[in-house]
């Protein structure tokens, strides 16, 4: 598989394996920019994941409800963005890991 597509897959891959798959392609796969998204994806599933539990404890007092619906809406189109530069060959970025992960 080329990395176009393996870039792709670990986009999409929050859909049905956020974490696992994004790890078997970071230890497998020797290409850097490939291991690069594939870091990111981890840290970006890790770290949304968190905060929209956060965000969903917070709820109950109504002050988590615009956070909840903010992260849900990240969760969402991040990885669809994701899969639009896989398919274009360009490079993404996820927005809350970028800084963390080059």
């Amino acid at each position: 598989m080329d990395s176009r597509g393996l870039k792709m897959l670990v986009h999409a891959s929050t859909w049905f394996a956020p974490i696992l798959l994004p790890c078997v392609v970071f230890l497998i796969v020797q290409d850097r920019s490939v291991k690069r998204i594939a870091l990111q994806a981890i840290f970006f599933h890790l770290i949304i994941g968190a905060l929209i539990g956060i965000s969903w404890f917070f709820s109950f007092v109504l002050i988590g409800i615009p956070f909840l619906i903010i992260f849900g809406l990240m969760a969402i189109i991040c990885p669809i963005m994701g899969i639009i530069y896989a398919v274009q060959d360009r490079q993404y970025q996820y927005p809350i890991v970028k800084w963390f992960i080059r």
